[in-house]
């Protein structure tokens, strides 16, 4: 079977690409927040400084996945977003300490506009590289760089933040970004989307700016499994905020230093990336076996049972003594893990093609803002009492388990196949007409159902650039 997966260089280098940008981002947060202890001893500066940086990339991503669905080159426009995100942080760590807080909440803010090139625009080139059944594994090894990401970015910030100081970290942190930047030129070999047509005149096809960036909105509004899961992530990621700030507080308090709470982070992500590494290899077992059979349920089903097990863990780590506090935070990671993998399957299954950049960013940026609530909502918290805190995020676990039930069930209707050989189209269509038709931001009549466009053997294979 022909399919873009066989294309390992390729597929090599985006995730490469996506490893080192992720890992960098996420040194950069515990960077940070040391950082800020560093300097003036106080946790409402790092928190302050996380949630400036993410506030604003959860108001940069609709734009961004717009700019993404409208460009010819998107692999540019991402190299460009990465660079002027690694000159952010280093444009920050220089600030933090010389400049009054409200020129670095500036700051912070306007480096947290290119954060969406991180997350949400690698992840929605991923069906350029890799198509159909396919695109399950590969979904699967895309959630593995955030896990191995989350795993060596904190301890390496604890690490050179022990060693020879966090701003040191920091610098670390922007240079890992910017190391992405030729890996997202190389997707340049792969058409986008709506780029296939040679004479194609796009001002007819194409909505304005403003309608499609309400389009990603509508498209999450209209698929019920797509609601679900992105409510249920925010309210999720909200208490996940808040332990990323307590995490240096249980370092000091339980661990004997601050720098050894980054540590705690990285303890979570050994079990996520276990986790994850394992959900991998068992999807690559069930296309084997099972190529063209739809599994829809099963992981809307594993959003809700792994946000409970976030919660659980959460709990346990505010009453923990000691180092025991280690296994609570990695019980975590074993939920955080299952819980993005998840989560990116159904974006996948539920995005119409014409709308992945914009759905993408768009669901991305409502969970940053549930993060970012979650760390600001921490510092007070944590400067009060940091199992108070812990337990008040354990309970925002609850709730997120709460409003994937208050959502409504998950809707089974019949989707037939729509990819090549039968197999299901990358970010196939469901019965919501959300994603192909004027309702949604669309363009209107297309040849193919909601959801199709680009997917098919002739119409977006990889090729060279000129």
């Amino acid at each position: 079977m022909s399919s873009r997966y066989e294309d390992r260089p390729g597929l090599r280098r985006y995730l490469a690409g996506a490893a080192a940008a992720r890992a960098g981002d996420e040194m950069s947060g515990p960077a940070l927040l040391l950082l800020g202890f560093a300097v003036t001893r106080r946790p409402e500066t790092g928190s302050g400084l996380l949630a400036s940086l993410t506030i604003a990339g959860a108001a940069g991503g609709p734009l961004f996945g717009a700019l993404l669905d409208r460009s010819g080159r998107p692999d540019r426009l991402l190299a460009w977003t990465l660079a002027a995100y690694a000159l952010g942080i280093v444009a920050l760590q220089a600030a933090v300490g010389r400049v009054p807080m409200p020129a670095l909440a500036a700051i912070a803010l306007l480096a947290g506009l290119f954060n969406p090139a991180v997350a949400a625009g690698w992840t929605a080139q991923l069906p350029r590289v890799v198509t159909g059944c396919e695109l399950d594994r590969g979904s699967a090894l895309d959630a593995l760089t955030f896990s191995a990401a989350s795993l060596a970015g904190p301890a390496l910030a604890a690490g050179m933040a022990a060693g020879i100081g966090a701003r040191a970290a920091v610098l670390t942190a922007a240079g890992l970004v910017a190391l992405a930047v030729p890996s997202a030129c190389s997707l340049s070999r792969y058409r986008p989307t709506g780029a296939t047509g040679p004479g194609q005149d796009l001002t007819k096809v194409r909505p304005t700016l403003g309608r499609q960036m309400a389009a990603g909105f509508a498209v999450i509004v209209a698929r019920r499994p797509l609601l679900q899961a992105t409510v249920t992530s925010v309210v999720s990621y909200a208490g996940i905020g808040m332990l990323l700030v307590c995490c240096p507080l249980l370092g000091a308090q339980r661990l004997g230093g601050p720098a050894r709470g980054a540590l705690l982070i990285s303890a979570g992500a050994v079990a996520s990336l276990t986790a994850n590494a394992i959900l991998a290899r068992r999807a690559g077992a069930l296309r084997r076996r099972r190529p063209g059979e739809p599994r829809r349920g099963r992981p809307d089903t594993r959003v809700l049972a792994s946000t409970l097990v976030i919660g659980a863990s959460m709990a346990a780590a505010a009453l923990a003594p000691g180092w025991l506090t280690l296994a609570a935070v990695a019980l975590g990671g074993a939920g955080e893990g299952p819980q993005l993998t998840a989560l990116l399957a159904v974006r996948h299954r539920e995005t119409p093609a014409n709308l992945r950049g914009q759905v993408y960013t768009t669901a991305a940026s409502l969970k940053i803002a549930g993060l970012a609530a979650g760390a600001a909502l921490a510092g007070p918290l944590a400067g009060w009492s940091v199992t108070g805190c812990l337990l008040i995020a354990a309970g925002t676990q609850l709730v997120a388990a709460m409003a994937y039930l208050a959502a409504g069930p998950t809707r089974q209707g019949g989707r037939g196949p729509t990819g090549r050989n039968g197999e299901p189209a990358a970010g196939g269509s469901g019965p919501a007409t959300a994603g192909g038709g004027p309702a949604a931001g669309g363009s209107g009549p297309a040849p193919a159902p909601p959801g199709m466009a680009g997917t098919s053997a002739n119409t977006d294979r990889p090729v060279r650039s000129g």
